[in-house]
């Protein structure tokens, strides 16, 4: 069986408060988008990339490595699963229903290899999907509207999702469409996968692995970019 990967990057990220969506705001150099894609490229294990783009996309066609010949460009959707779906459609006609796909944030610059093989390793052996994810370490508090303190969760058994999340191609696209269906808002793909009565797997990932989403994680991506590659595997 074949594994691709989907990078969904048709949002516009209204948070970043830029002028330009933020996978294209830049970091030593590179797009976020270029940084995401990066590992996903140095993995020999997937074939086919696909990147999910706005059709009027004006700011791609300047990137070198979207022209990597596994690098595949799909049309995006106004939600995140609309832009999945769109990646696995292109991967129809080339891909089976059994084959893996990773869906990989445009935002998420800093995954690590190690992390990233320990996924394909640990999802591949198991045949279970599953997603890389992080413990919650902290103290998580709930609250009212008024962001008054309504009680303390009990934090064993909770984790951060991260990205890659890897599943078989028919049943995330079968998932997919049924919350599509149902009208139901998910926020990943796990969480589709869940609702459609998949199991999902939790494969512990990084705390470097972050997503950039208001401008003080652009500072925090670039310091983890930037450590010599001796710091990064420890």
């Amino acid at each position: 069986m074949a594994c691709h990967a989907v990078i969904p990057a048709a949002g516009i990220g209204q948070r970043m408060g830029e002028t330009k969506p933020k996978q294209y705001l830049s970091i030593l150099g590179c797009t976020l988008l270029e940084h995401s894609l990066r590992p996903l490229l140095a993995c020999p294990a997937l074939d086919k990339i696909v990147v999910v783009l706005q059709p009027d996309d004006p700011h791609v066609d300047a990137l070198p490595l979207l022209r990597d010949e596994r690098v595949l460009r799909a049309a995006g959707g106004s939600e995140r699963s609309d832009s999945v779906l769109g990646g696995l459609a292109l991967l129809q006609g080339i891909a089976s229903d059994d084959d893996w796909v990773l869906v990989h944030d445009a935002a998420r610059p800093c995954l690590a290899a190690q992390d990233l093989e320990r996924l394909l390793v640990t999802v591949v052996d198991s045949g279970v999907g599953g997603l890389l994810a992080e413990p919650v370490r902290d103290t998580v508090k709930r609250a009212d509207e008024r962001a008054l303190v309504t009680g303390t969760l009990e934090r064993s058994g909770l984790w951060r999702a991260q990205t890659p999340q890897m599943f078989r191609l028919g049943q995330l696209r079968t998932a997919l469409d049924k919350a599509r269906q149902e009208r139901t808002t998910v926020t990943d793909e796990a969480m589709a996968m869940e609702q459609a009565g998949y199991p999902v797997q939790l494969v512990e990932g990084s705390p470097t692995n972050i997503k950039v989403t208001v401008p003080d994680d652009l500072l925090l991506a670039q310091f983890y970019l930037s450590r010599p590659l001796a710091e990064k595997t420890l």
